[in-house]
């Protein structure tokens, strides 16, 4: 048996409760995890509320998307992993527990420097952002990059790779205090859309060019202004809604200036599709995270009985950065 975090019913987060489960299953292809830490995300929060179901597979009631831990058994099949390898990982859910089964490719080693709650604060942003903005937004070295949350775990893994690829990164964030966390991480301007119209400030930047790719998890009202902060040939990548998915778009001007509107969510996409984006992230970025180019930003970590207050905080936004759970 292991202690999981369970949501017991659709609700706020004191629905989350701490439960005995059997340990799970794992396949010839899988390896079991001991946690030691997991992340906690948007999704997770949406799941509780009965928004967001888990996939096929998933566990119906358990979340989390990303763990830290030691490999502590290996399916016939599994080739990498060994028992007693320290690995993070992205998985369909279950993350909230003692123990997980992870498909092999989508584990990652824990770069030496970090600690496992550190480790487990990277791969879901780390996989999002390399999906959306590296390979659906096609960034490249000397171009420039919108964040939408720049003081979000999303901006923050945004905001490190993009610079660390040689690129120009702008992000929008609501209080000058996370505009200035953004700045001293690396964004090169951080707006405070409260105060700030992004798409004027973004114009005055750029001189008038506008940026090559924007990655927006707002929509809404949003949308029209991220159409006009884009340079010709410029690329909008959305994976989240927050402030609407129903938007009016002037279709002329995608034309007339070549944009490319296109998104995309993650947790369904297949393993084959995310044990490509793991071994780009180990080939691409994990040598950053190594040297302490790039660094894991954890704003608070909770025990996994203080889940509800993990969430809690979570759904304040005043955190910059991840949060994290240790097991």
């Amino acid at each position: 048996m292991m202690n999981t975090i369970v949501i017991t019913q659709p609700g706020d987060p004191k629905v989350l409760q701490l439960e005995e489960r059997p340990v799970p299953d794992y396949t010839d292809t899988e390896v079991l995890v001991k946690v030691e830490a997991a992340g906690i995300n948007r999704p997770d929060v949406f799941q509780r509320k009965g928004n967001y179901p888990p996939p096929p597979g998933a566990p119906i009631d358990i979340p989390g998307l990303e763990l830290a831990g030691i490999v502590t058994a290996a399916g016939s099949k599994v080739k990498r992993w060994k028992i007693g390898d320290k690995v993070c990982a992205l998985v369909y859910g279950g993350a909230y527990a003692e123990f997980c089964n992870v498909p092999e490719g989508q584990c990652l080693p824990v770069p030496p420097n970090l600690s496992f709650a550190e480790a487990a604060s990277l791969p879901e942003t780390f996989f999002t952002v390399w999906s959306n903005v590296f390979d659906r937004g096609k960034l490249q070295p000397g171009e420039s990059l919108l964040v939408h949350g720049g003081s979000s775990g999303i901006g923050v893994a945004a905001i490190q790779m993009a610079k660390a690829s040689g690129c120009t990164v702008y992000v929008t964030a609501g209080t000058d205090d996370k505009c200035a966390f953004c700045e001293n991480l690396g964004a090169d301007k951080a707006i405070n859309y409260n105060k700030q119209n992004f798409a004027d400030l973004i114009s005055m930047l750029t001189n008038g060019r506008g940026v090559n790719v924007i990655l927006d998890m707002v929509g809404g009202d949003y949308t029209p202004l991220n159409i006009q902060s884009l340079a010709d040939d410029g690329r909008l990548v959305m994976i989240n809604t927050i402030k609407g998915k129903q938007v009016q778009v002037d279709m002329s001007a995608v034309m007339r200036r070549r944009l490319t509107i296109t998104g995309s969510t993650l947790r369904a996409r297949s393993t084959v599709f995310k044990t490509a984006i793991a071994r780009k992230l180990e080939e691409n970025i994990w040598p950053h995270i190594t040297s302490g180019k790039i660094k894991p930003v954890v704003y608070k970590t909770f025990a996994a009985a203080q889940a509800a207050e993990a969430h809690q905080l979570m759904e304040n936004s005043t955190h910059m950065g991840k949060i994290v759970l240790t097991f």
